[in-house]
Protein backbone atom coordinates (compact mmCIF):
# COMPACT_ATOMS: atom_id res chain seq x y z
CA UNK A 1 0.00 0.00 0.00
CA UNK A 2 1.49 3.39 -0.95
CA UNK A 3 2.46 5.89 1.71
CA UNK A 4 -0.02 8.76 1.88
CA UNK A 5 1.70 12.14 2.24
CA UNK A 6 1.23 13.60 5.72
CA UNK A 7 -0.26 16.75 4.20
CA UNK A 8 -3.08 14.66 2.71
CA UNK A 9 -3.64 12.80 5.96
CA UNK A 10 -4.17 16.12 7.74
CA UNK A 11 -6.65 17.47 5.19
CA UNK A 12 -4.44 19.64 2.96
CA UNK A 13 -3.86 18.94 -0.73
CA UNK A 14 -0.26 17.95 -1.55
CA UNK A 15 1.85 19.57 -4.21
CA UNK A 16 1.85 17.06 -7.05
CA UNK A 17 4.94 16.12 -8.96
CA UNK A 18 5.47 17.35 -12.53
CA UNK A 19 4.99 13.74 -13.70
CA UNK A 20 1.56 13.53 -12.04
CA UNK A 21 0.54 16.92 -13.46
CA UNK A 22 1.67 15.86 -16.93
CA UNK A 23 -0.32 12.62 -16.73
CA UNK A 24 -3.48 14.47 -15.71
CA UNK A 25 -2.99 17.05 -18.45
CA UNK A 26 -3.15 14.34 -21.09
CA UNK A 27 -6.74 13.61 -20.02
CA UNK A 28 -7.96 17.19 -20.57
CA UNK A 29 -8.85 16.55 -24.20
CA UNK A 30 -11.18 13.71 -23.08
CA UNK A 31 -13.33 15.79 -20.71
CA UNK A 32 -16.34 16.15 -23.03
CA UNK A 33 -16.15 12.50 -24.10
CA UNK A 34 -16.00 11.29 -20.48
CA UNK A 35 -18.88 13.59 -19.44
CA UNK A 36 -21.10 12.29 -22.26
CA UNK A 37 -20.21 8.68 -21.45
CA UNK A 38 -21.01 9.10 -17.76
CA UNK A 39 -24.27 11.00 -18.29
CA UNK A 40 -25.60 8.71 -21.01
CA UNK A 41 -24.05 5.29 -20.36
CA UNK A 42 -22.29 4.76 -17.04
CA UNK A 43 -24.99 6.33 -14.86
CA UNK A 44 -27.71 4.30 -16.61
CA UNK A 45 -26.79 1.44 -14.28
CA UNK A 46 -27.83 3.44 -11.22
CA UNK A 47 -31.33 2.74 -9.78
CA UNK A 48 -33.85 5.36 -10.83
CA UNK A 49 -31.49 7.16 -13.22
CA UNK A 50 -33.24 5.97 -16.38
CA UNK A 51 -36.46 7.70 -15.28
CA UNK A 52 -34.83 11.13 -15.30
CA UNK A 53 -35.82 13.50 -18.14
CA UNK A 54 -33.42 13.49 -21.10
CA UNK A 55 -32.65 17.21 -20.68
CA UNK A 56 -31.60 16.65 -17.08
CA UNK A 57 -29.15 13.96 -18.20
CA UNK A 58 -27.85 15.76 -21.27
CA UNK A 59 -27.66 19.27 -19.81
CA UNK A 60 -27.54 19.42 -16.03
CA UNK A 61 -25.84 16.14 -15.15
CA UNK A 62 -23.43 16.29 -18.10
CA UNK A 63 -22.53 19.87 -17.15
CA UNK A 64 -21.97 18.83 -13.53
CA UNK A 65 -19.71 15.99 -14.65
CA UNK A 66 -17.70 18.32 -16.89
CA UNK A 67 -17.38 20.77 -14.02
CA UNK A 68 -16.12 18.00 -11.74
CA UNK A 69 -13.56 16.77 -14.27
CA UNK A 70 -12.26 20.25 -15.01
CA UNK A 71 -12.19 21.14 -11.31
CA UNK A 72 -10.05 18.07 -10.66
CA UNK A 73 -7.67 18.95 -13.47
CA UNK A 74 -7.41 22.58 -12.37
CA UNK A 75 -6.62 21.52 -8.82
CA UNK A 76 -3.94 19.19 -10.07
CA UNK A 77 -2.24 22.28 -11.52
CA UNK A 78 -3.04 24.53 -8.53
CA UNK A 79 -3.19 22.84 -5.13
CA UNK A 80 -3.43 26.13 -3.21
CA UNK A 81 -7.24 26.24 -3.34
CA UNK A 82 -7.57 28.85 -6.12
CA UNK A 83 -8.95 26.45 -8.70
CA UNK A 84 -12.66 26.79 -7.84
CA UNK A 85 -15.19 25.67 -5.26
CA UNK A 86 -18.05 23.19 -4.90
CA UNK A 87 -20.88 25.67 -5.50
CA UNK A 88 -22.17 23.90 -8.61
CA UNK A 89 -22.20 20.55 -6.81
CA UNK A 90 -24.17 22.13 -3.97
CA UNK A 91 -26.61 23.77 -6.38
CA UNK A 92 -27.22 20.50 -8.21
CA UNK A 93 -27.59 18.60 -4.93
CA UNK A 94 -30.32 21.03 -3.85
CA UNK A 95 -32.07 20.57 -7.21
CA UNK A 96 -31.90 16.78 -6.97
CA UNK A 97 -33.40 16.93 -3.45
CA UNK A 98 -36.19 19.16 -4.74
CA UNK A 99 -36.87 16.72 -7.60
CA UNK A 100 -36.95 13.75 -5.25
CA UNK A 101 -33.86 11.89 -6.45
CA UNK A 102 -32.81 9.51 -3.65
CA UNK A 103 -29.64 10.54 -1.85
CA UNK A 104 -28.04 7.14 -2.44
CA UNK A 105 -28.48 7.56 -6.22
CA UNK A 106 -26.94 11.02 -6.12
CA UNK A 107 -23.93 9.88 -4.06
CA UNK A 108 -23.43 6.79 -6.20
CA UNK A 109 -23.35 8.97 -9.30
CA UNK A 110 -20.45 10.94 -7.81
CA UNK A 111 -18.63 7.76 -6.76
CA UNK A 112 -19.18 6.25 -10.20
CA UNK A 113 -17.79 9.40 -11.80
CA UNK A 114 -14.66 9.07 -9.69
CA UNK A 115 -14.24 5.49 -10.86
CA UNK A 116 -14.57 6.49 -14.52
CA UNK A 117 -11.97 9.23 -14.05
CA UNK A 118 -9.64 6.74 -12.37
CA UNK A 119 -10.08 4.43 -15.38
CA UNK A 120 -9.20 7.29 -17.74
CA UNK A 121 -6.06 8.12 -15.74
CA UNK A 122 -5.08 4.45 -15.62
CA UNK A 123 -5.58 4.02 -19.36
CA UNK A 124 -3.54 7.15 -20.05
CA UNK A 125 -0.62 6.12 -17.83
CA UNK A 126 2.46 4.67 -19.48
CA UNK A 127 4.98 2.25 -18.10
CA UNK A 128 7.10 3.98 -15.48
CA UNK A 129 4.29 6.40 -14.46
CA UNK A 130 2.95 4.19 -11.67
CA UNK A 131 4.15 6.63 -9.01
CA UNK A 132 2.46 9.54 -10.76
CA UNK A 133 -0.75 7.50 -11.03
CA UNK A 134 -0.69 6.73 -7.30
CA UNK A 135 -0.24 10.44 -6.54
CA UNK A 136 -3.28 11.30 -8.67
CA UNK A 137 -5.42 8.58 -7.11
CA UNK A 138 -4.58 9.87 -3.62
CA UNK A 139 -5.43 13.37 -4.78
CA UNK A 140 -8.65 12.20 -6.47
CA UNK A 141 -9.93 10.30 -3.43
CA UNK A 142 -9.22 13.18 -1.07
CA UNK A 143 -11.11 15.56 -3.35
CA UNK A 144 -13.95 13.05 -3.65
CA UNK A 145 -14.28 12.95 0.14
CA UNK A 146 -14.75 16.71 0.28
CA UNK A 147 -17.26 16.73 -2.61
CA UNK A 148 -19.34 13.91 -1.12
CA UNK A 149 -19.46 15.80 2.17
CA UNK A 150 -20.60 19.01 0.49
CA UNK A 151 -23.22 17.21 -1.64
CA UNK A 152 -24.67 15.18 1.25
CA UNK A 153 -24.80 18.21 3.55
CA UNK A 154 -26.57 20.37 0.96
CA UNK A 155 -29.00 17.60 -0.02
CA UNK A 156 -30.00 16.91 3.59
CA UNK A 157 -30.32 20.62 4.39
CA UNK A 158 -32.55 21.13 1.35
CA UNK A 159 -34.61 18.06 2.17
CA UNK A 160 -35.10 19.26 5.74
CA UNK A 161 -36.14 22.69 4.47
CA UNK A 162 -38.58 21.16 1.99
CA UNK A 163 -40.04 18.93 4.69
CA UNK A 164 -40.46 21.90 7.04
CA UNK A 165 -42.11 23.86 4.23
CA UNK A 166 -44.54 21.05 3.48
CA UNK A 167 -45.30 20.57 7.18
CA UNK A 168 -45.97 24.28 7.68
CA UNK A 169 -48.09 24.40 4.52
CA UNK A 170 -50.13 21.48 5.83
CA UNK A 171 -50.45 23.22 9.19
CA UNK A 172 -51.79 26.37 7.52
CA UNK A 173 -54.28 24.30 5.52
CA UNK A 174 -55.50 22.48 8.64
CA UNK A 175 -55.72 25.78 10.52
CA UNK A 176 -57.80 27.32 7.73
CA UNK A 177 -59.99 24.22 7.54
CA UNK A 178 -60.74 24.23 11.25
CA UNK A 179 -61.35 27.97 11.56
CA UNK A 180 -63.61 28.02 8.50
CA UNK A 181 -61.44 30.29 6.35
CA UNK A 182 -60.76 27.60 3.72
CA UNK A 183 -63.27 25.44 1.82
CA UNK A 184 -63.29 21.95 3.40
CA UNK A 185 -63.55 19.81 0.26
CA UNK A 186 -60.79 21.53 -1.68
CA UNK A 187 -58.53 21.78 1.39
CA UNK A 188 -58.79 18.09 2.26
CA UNK A 189 -58.20 17.21 -1.37
CA UNK A 190 -55.00 19.27 -1.33
CA UNK A 191 -54.01 17.52 1.89
CA UNK A 192 -54.48 14.20 0.13
CA UNK A 193 -57.23 12.91 2.43
CA UNK A 194 -60.44 11.17 1.41
CA UNK A 195 -63.46 10.59 3.65
CA UNK A 196 -64.83 9.38 5.86
CA UNK A 197 -62.52 11.06 8.37
CA UNK A 198 -61.46 10.63 11.97
CA UNK A 199 -60.86 13.89 13.81
CA UNK A 200 -58.88 13.63 17.05
CA UNK A 201 -58.31 16.23 19.74
CA UNK A 202 -55.30 15.80 22.03
CA UNK A 203 -54.76 17.47 25.37
CA UNK A 204 -51.15 17.14 26.56
CA UNK A 205 -50.51 19.12 29.76
CA UNK A 206 -47.17 20.89 29.93
CA UNK A 207 -44.75 20.21 32.76
CA UNK A 208 -44.80 22.09 36.02
CA UNK A 209 -42.33 24.65 34.65
CA UNK A 210 -44.31 26.98 32.34
CA UNK A 211 -41.07 28.56 31.20
CA UNK A 212 -39.69 25.34 29.74
CA UNK A 213 -37.08 26.01 27.06
CA UNK A 214 -38.37 26.36 23.53
CA UNK A 215 -36.01 23.61 22.39
CA UNK A 216 -37.63 21.17 24.83
CA UNK A 217 -41.09 22.21 23.61
CA UNK A 218 -40.15 21.60 19.98
CA UNK A 219 -38.67 18.24 20.86
CA UNK A 220 -41.88 17.27 22.63
CA UNK A 221 -44.00 18.26 19.63
CA UNK A 222 -41.75 16.15 17.38
CA UNK A 223 -42.15 13.17 19.70
CA UNK A 224 -45.93 13.60 19.70
CA UNK A 225 -45.89 13.77 15.90
CA UNK A 226 -43.87 10.54 15.73
CA UNK A 227 -46.52 8.77 17.82
CA UNK A 228 -49.29 10.14 15.59
CA UNK A 229 -47.49 8.89 12.48
CA UNK A 230 -47.19 5.41 13.96
CA UNK A 231 -50.77 5.15 15.20
CA UNK A 232 -52.73 7.05 12.53
CA UNK A 233 -50.34 6.75 9.58
CA UNK A 234 -48.16 9.33 7.90
CA UNK A 235 -51.04 10.42 5.69
CA UNK A 236 -52.74 11.96 8.75
CA UNK A 237 -52.37 15.75 9.05
CA UNK A 238 -52.12 17.69 12.28
CA UNK A 239 -52.13 21.10 13.89
CA UNK A 240 -50.08 20.66 17.05
CA UNK A 241 -48.59 22.77 19.79
CA UNK A 242 -46.82 21.73 22.95
CA UNK A 243 -50.25 21.43 24.63
CA UNK A 244 -51.70 19.11 21.99
CA UNK A 245 -54.01 19.98 19.12
CA UNK A 246 -56.00 18.35 16.34
CA UNK A 247 -55.33 15.49 13.95
CA UNK A 248 -57.31 14.54 10.85
CA UNK A 249 -56.87 11.02 9.52
CA UNK A 250 -58.70 8.62 7.22
CA UNK A 251 -61.23 6.51 9.08
CA UNK A 252 -60.10 2.89 9.38
CA UNK A 253 -62.50 0.09 8.50
CA UNK A 254 -61.54 -1.82 11.66
CA UNK A 255 -61.95 1.23 13.93
CA UNK A 256 -64.86 3.24 12.62
CA UNK A 257 -65.39 5.32 15.79
CA UNK A 258 -61.70 5.83 16.61
CA UNK A 259 -61.88 4.02 19.96
CA UNK A 260 -58.87 1.80 19.28
CA UNK A 261 -56.85 4.67 17.85
CA UNK A 262 -57.50 6.83 20.93
CA UNK A 263 -56.60 4.01 23.31
CA UNK A 264 -53.31 3.41 21.51
CA UNK A 265 -52.53 7.12 21.29
CA UNK A 266 -53.22 7.54 24.99
CA UNK A 267 -51.01 4.59 25.92
CA UNK A 268 -48.08 5.71 23.77
CA UNK A 269 -48.30 9.41 24.64
CA UNK A 270 -48.41 8.76 28.38
CA UNK A 271 -44.93 7.25 28.07
CA UNK A 272 -43.45 10.48 26.72
CA UNK A 273 -45.79 13.19 28.02
CA UNK A 274 -46.84 11.93 31.45
CA UNK A 275 -50.06 10.43 32.81
CA UNK A 276 -52.44 13.34 32.19
CA UNK A 277 -52.85 12.88 28.43
CA UNK A 278 -56.43 13.05 27.17
CA UNK A 279 -57.88 12.51 23.73
CA UNK A 280 -61.21 12.17 21.97
CA UNK A 281 -62.12 11.15 18.43
CA UNK A 282 -65.17 12.12 16.39
CA UNK A 283 -65.99 10.84 12.91
CA UNK A 284 -66.83 13.09 9.96
CA UNK A 285 -68.61 11.58 6.98
CA UNK A 286 -67.84 14.46 4.61
CA UNK A 287 -65.32 17.31 4.38
CA UNK A 288 -68.00 19.78 5.49
CA UNK A 289 -68.39 17.83 8.76
CA UNK A 290 -64.71 18.06 9.75
CA UNK A 291 -64.70 21.51 11.47
CA UNK A 292 -67.74 20.58 13.60
CA UNK A 293 -66.16 17.23 14.46
CA UNK A 294 -63.02 19.04 15.66
CA UNK A 295 -65.09 21.33 17.90
CA UNK A 296 -66.99 18.36 19.30
CA UNK A 297 -63.81 16.42 20.06
CA UNK A 298 -62.38 19.47 21.84
CA UNK A 299 -65.54 19.88 23.92
CA UNK A 300 -65.58 16.20 24.90
CA UNK A 301 -62.08 16.52 26.37
CA UNK A 302 -62.91 19.83 28.05
CA UNK A 303 -66.06 18.44 29.63
CA UNK A 304 -64.33 15.22 30.69
CA UNK A 305 -61.78 17.28 32.61
CA UNK A 306 -64.46 19.38 34.27
CA UNK A 307 -66.54 16.47 35.50
CA UNK A 308 -63.62 14.60 36.99
CA UNK A 309 -63.03 11.88 34.43
CA UNK A 310 -59.56 10.38 34.78
CA UNK A 311 -57.10 11.10 31.97
CA UNK A 312 -57.09 8.86 28.94
CA UNK A 313 -59.35 8.38 25.92
CA UNK A 314 -62.82 9.90 26.17
CA UNK A 315 -66.03 9.17 24.29
CA UNK A 316 -69.20 11.21 23.98
CA UNK A 317 -71.09 8.49 25.84
CA UNK A 318 -68.77 8.96 28.83
CA UNK A 319 -69.87 12.57 29.33
CA UNK A 320 -73.29 12.62 27.74
CA UNK A 321 -75.10 14.51 30.52
CA UNK A 322 -72.26 16.90 31.24
CA UNK A 323 -71.85 17.62 27.53
CA UNK A 324 -75.55 18.48 27.38
CA UNK A 325 -75.15 20.82 30.38
CA UNK A 326 -72.42 22.71 28.56
CA UNK A 327 -74.62 23.56 25.55
CA UNK A 328 -75.95 27.10 25.39
CA UNK A 329 -79.65 28.01 25.36
CA UNK A 330 -81.85 30.76 26.82
CA UNK A 331 -80.91 29.73 30.39
CA UNK A 332 -77.15 29.70 29.78
CA UNK A 333 -76.38 33.31 30.68
CA UNK A 334 -78.25 33.06 33.99
CA UNK A 335 -76.43 29.85 34.93
CA UNK A 336 -73.05 31.30 33.96
CA UNK A 337 -73.81 34.40 36.06
CA UNK A 338 -73.94 32.24 39.19
CA UNK A 339 -70.13 32.53 39.29
CA UNK A 340 -70.10 36.34 39.00
CA UNK A 341 -69.54 36.77 42.78
CA UNK A 342 -66.20 34.95 42.47
CA UNK A 343 -65.17 36.33 39.07
CA UNK A 344 -62.34 38.25 40.73
CA UNK A 345 -61.28 35.28 42.84
CA UNK A 346 -59.50 32.96 40.35
CA UNK A 347 -58.10 30.84 43.18
CA UNK A 348 -61.66 29.89 44.24
CA UNK A 349 -62.68 28.99 40.69
CA UNK A 350 -59.49 26.94 40.20
CA UNK A 351 -60.10 25.12 43.49
CA UNK A 352 -63.68 24.35 42.45
CA UNK A 353 -62.55 23.09 39.07
CA UNK A 354 -59.88 20.86 40.60
CA UNK A 355 -62.29 19.60 43.26
CA UNK A 356 -64.80 18.57 40.60
CA UNK A 357 -62.07 17.05 38.45
CA UNK A 358 -60.84 14.98 41.40
CA UNK A 359 -64.35 13.78 42.27
CA UNK A 360 -64.69 15.74 45.53
CA UNK A 361 -61.59 14.10 47.02
CA UNK A 362 -60.16 16.91 49.17
CA UNK A 363 -56.77 15.25 49.64
CA UNK A 364 -56.36 14.54 45.93
CA UNK A 365 -57.43 18.10 45.19
CA UNK A 366 -54.94 19.44 47.72
CA UNK A 367 -52.10 17.40 46.23
CA UNK A 368 -52.98 18.62 42.74
CA UNK A 369 -53.02 22.26 43.85
CA UNK A 370 -50.10 21.82 46.26
CA UNK A 371 -52.19 23.06 49.16
CA UNK A 372 -53.05 21.81 52.63
CA UNK A 373 -56.43 19.96 52.69
CA UNK A 374 -57.72 22.52 55.21
CA UNK A 375 -56.97 25.29 52.71
CA UNK A 376 -59.09 23.45 50.13
CA UNK A 377 -61.94 23.21 52.66
CA UNK A 378 -61.69 26.91 53.48
CA UNK A 379 -61.72 27.92 49.83
CA UNK A 380 -64.75 25.75 49.04
CA UNK A 381 -66.58 27.14 52.06
CA UNK A 382 -65.83 30.67 50.90
CA UNK A 383 -67.05 29.76 47.40
CA UNK A 384 -70.37 28.53 48.84
CA UNK A 385 -70.68 31.64 51.00
CA UNK A 386 -70.19 34.00 48.04
CA UNK A 387 -72.24 32.17 45.41
CA UNK A 388 -74.85 30.31 47.44
CA UNK A 389 -73.95 27.08 45.56
CA UNK A 390 -73.50 24.09 47.87
CA UNK A 391 -71.41 21.70 45.80
CA UNK A 392 -71.87 18.94 48.36
CA UNK A 393 -75.47 18.61 47.12
CA UNK A 394 -76.31 17.06 43.70
CA UNK A 395 -78.22 20.17 42.65
CA UNK A 396 -75.51 22.64 43.67
CA UNK A 397 -72.83 20.45 42.15
CA UNK A 398 -74.69 20.27 38.81
CA UNK A 399 -75.22 24.06 38.74
CA UNK A 400 -71.58 24.77 39.59
CA UNK A 401 -70.39 22.37 36.90
CA UNK A 402 -72.74 23.85 34.29
CA UNK A 403 -71.63 27.37 35.23
CA UNK A 404 -67.98 26.44 34.85
CA UNK A 405 -68.60 24.86 31.46
CA UNK A 406 -70.68 27.76 30.15
CA UNK A 407 -68.16 30.38 31.31
CA UNK A 408 -65.30 28.51 29.70
CA UNK A 409 -63.39 28.17 32.96
CA UNK A 410 -62.23 24.66 32.06
CA UNK A 411 -59.60 25.07 29.36
CA UNK A 412 -59.01 22.25 26.93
Amino acid sequence: MPNVPSSVAHGAYPQLSPAAQALAARCESRVNELARRMARETFEQLPGYTELPADVKDVEIAATVRNGLRLFLRRVRDTQGRAGDYSLFRERAAQRADEGMPLHTLLRSHSTGVYVLWQALRDEANSGEEGALIELVDFLLRGHEAIIGAVAETYLDEQAALFAERREHHRSLVRGLLDGSLPPARTLEELGLEGPFLVVHLHVPRGQDPAAPAVADRRNVRRIQTVLDRVLGTEAVSLLSVDGGHVIAPQRADDTDGTRACEELSTRLRKICGPDVRCAAVTAASPQDVPAAARTATDIVRVARACGRPPGPHRMDDVLLEYHLSRRDESSDRIAALLDPVADRPELIETLRAHLEHRHDRRSTARHLRLHPNTVDNRLARFTELTGLDISSPHGNALALAALLLRGNVPA
